[in-house]
C-alpha cells in the first residue's frame, strides 16, 4: 500500500501500541536465563544460534585498539563526518550537563543539599538490522561520556566498519558484537568480557525492548522503545511533498515503523498521499517503507487545529513535526512528544543525524511520562544533610518525635529523642 489510510479522530485510541510485545518478552526471558546460567559460553552459543556471529570461534568483542583500526580503514570524508556529528552531539550534551549543579541550602540547625554524580558503567545498544546505525552509537556513548561515566560499552550485532569507527570516535571502551536480548543480558549481568552495567540505553528491536523491561531493576534503563514513529501536524498551507519525504524517512527504518499525519485539511491528506506514491516509486528502500506506510494512518481534524493537537497528545509520538502557520506557537501547545521539530526547515532527519539533541526517544505513547535520552539518564541526584547546631535544630527534632509516634514507629521516635537537648 502506497498511501496512508484515513481514520477518524475517534478511532485513534484503538490504534495505540504496547511498547513491549508479550511474545517477545517470553522469548527474551528464556534467552536471558540461558545467558545468566551458562555465562560467557552461553552468550557465544546464543549469539551463534541467533546468527549474530558466523561461528563459535568468531570475534565477539572489539577492544579500543580494534575500534581505532576500524576507524583508520575509513576514507577521510567519512572520518570527518563522524567527527563533525560527534562534535555537535557532544556540544549539546555538555550544555545539558552544565544545566544542573550541586546545591546547598540551610535547614534548622545546619545545611542540606544535593550532589550530582554519574553512574560508573554504561551499556549502549545500537541496532544492526537492515542498516548499520553508527549515529546511534554516537548518540548514546558520547552522551554517557559527557555525563562523566567512567566505563562505556557499546553492543551491536554484526557491526559494520562505520559502527566500529563510531564507537572509537565516541570514546567507547569496547564493543560487544552481539545483539538482541543476549546483549542486554550480557550488559546487565556482566558476562565476560563486560562488567555489569549500571544503566543500559539505546534503541533496538522488540526483543531488545522486552529484555530491557526484564532487567530494569537489576540496572537502570533509559526507556521502553517500540517501533519508531513520526507524527506530522499539517494545515492547508503546508508542503505536501516535504511532508511525504519526512514520513518516508521514518518509514524506511523498519516495516513496523509508523508514519502518521494529522491534518486540518482533507485536501492536504490527499495531496500527501499522492506524493507518497510518487516518492515510493523511486525510493531504494521502498519495500520496507511501503509496509510501514500500510501500518501508518492519517487523521482528519476538519479545520480544527486544537483537535489535531489533542490527537497528537493522545498518541504521544516519538518525533513530532509541526507544519502549520505559526508553527512555533502551535508546538508550544503540544504537550506529549519525544522531540518536536518546528516548521518546514526543521526536518526530523537532521535531528537523527546529529544536529545536537539526542535521537533516542520514547515511543508508543511513553512520552506521556518520560523524555528522551540525555546526560540526565546517566546521572544520580544524591541528597545530604549535616546538623551541627543542635540548639537550632530542636524544633525539627521535636516534630520528628511527634510525627514518628503518630505513625506508630516508636523506634523512630526514640532515635530522634537522642538528639533532644536537656531542658534547662
Amino acid at each position: 500500500m502506497d498511501t496512508l489510510r484515513v481514520v477518524s479522530p475517534d478511532e485513534v485510541q484503538s490504534l495505540q501500541l504496547d511498547p513491549v510485545d508479550p511474545v517477545a518478552r517470553d522469548q527474551a526471558a528464556a534467552i536471558i536465563a540461558e545467558v545468566r546460567q551458562k555465562g560467557a559460553a552461553g552468550l557465544v552459543e546464543v549469539a551463534h544460534r541467533l546468527r549474530d556471529i558466523e561461528s563459535l570461534n568468531a570475534q565477539i568483542y572489539y577492544t579500543r585498539e580494534d575500534l581505532r583500526k576500524a576507524f583508520d580503514t575509513l576514507d577521510a570524508a567519512t572520518q570527518q563526518v563522524l567527527h563533525n556529528t560527534a562534535d555537535r552531539i557532544r556540544a549539546f550534551a555538555v550544555q545539558q550537563r552544565s544545566s544542573i549543579v550541586d546545591m546547598t541550602t540551610t535547614i534548622p540547625g545546619g545545611r542540606a543539599g544535593h550532589t550530582i554524580a554519574p553512574v560508573d558503567t554504561a551499556g549502549c545498544y545500537a541496532p544492526g538490522g537492515r542498516y548499520p546505525l553508527p549515529s546511534s552509537v554516537l548518540m548514546t556513548a558520547i552522551t554517557a561520556r559527557a555525563a562523566g561515566v567512567k566505563t562505556v560499552y557499546v553492543a551491536s550485532p554484526r557491526p559494520a566498519l562505520a559502527t566500529l569507527a563510531a564507537a572509537y570516535v565516541a570514546d567507547a571502551d569496547g564493543l560487544l558484537a552481539v545483539g538482541g536480548a543476549q546483549a542486554i543480558a550480557a550488559m546487565a549481568y556482566g558476562i565476560a568480557p563486560l562488567a555489569s552495567c549500571d544503566v543500559i540505553v539505546g534503541p533496538g528491536n522488540k526483543w531488545v525492548t522486552a529484555a530491557k523491561s526484564l532487567v530494569s531493576g537489576i540496572c537502570a534503563i533509559d526507556m521502553l522503545a517500540g517501533p519508531s514513529e513520526v507524527l506530522v501536524i499539517a494545515d492547508a498551507t503546508s508542503d505536501a511533498d516535504v511532508i511525504a519525504a519526512d514520513l518516508l524517512a521514518q518509514a524506511e527504518h523498519d516495516t513496523e515503523a509508523r508514519p502518521i499525519l494529522v491534518s486540518t485539511s482533507a485536501a492536504k491528506i490527499t495531496e500527501v498521499n499522492e506524493w507518497l506514491t510518487r516518492r515510493l516509486a523511486t525510493l531504494p528502500t521502498a519495500e520496507t517503507a511501503r509496509e510501514a506506510v500500510a501500518k501508518g494512518f492519517a487523521v482528519l481534524c476538519d479545520d480544527d487545529l486544537e483537535r489535531a493537537i489533542a490527537i497528537s497528545d493522545l498518541i504521544g509520538p516519538e518525533h513530532l513535526e509541526v507544519h502549520t502557520v505559526d508553527a512555533e506557537a502551535v508546538s508550544k501547545r503540544c504537550n506529549h512528544y519525544g522531540a518536536v521539530f518546528i516548521g518546514k526547515g526543521s526536518a526530523e532527519v537532521l535531528g537523527d543525524y546529529g544536529a545536537g539533541p539526542n535521537h533516542v526517544l520514547p515511543t508508543c505513547g511513553t512520552a506521556r511520562y518520560t523524555g528522551g535520552l540525555s546526560v540526565f539518564t546517566f546521572l544520580r541526584i544524591r541528597t545530604w544533610m549535616q546538623l551541627d547546631n543542635m540548639a537550632e535544630a530542636q524544633a525539627l527534632v521535636k516534630d520528628c518525635v511527634a510525627l514518628a509516634r503518630v505513625e506508630g514507629l516508636e523506634g523512630h521516635a526514640r532515635s530522634a529523642e537522642c538528639r533532644l537537648l536537656p531542658s534547662k
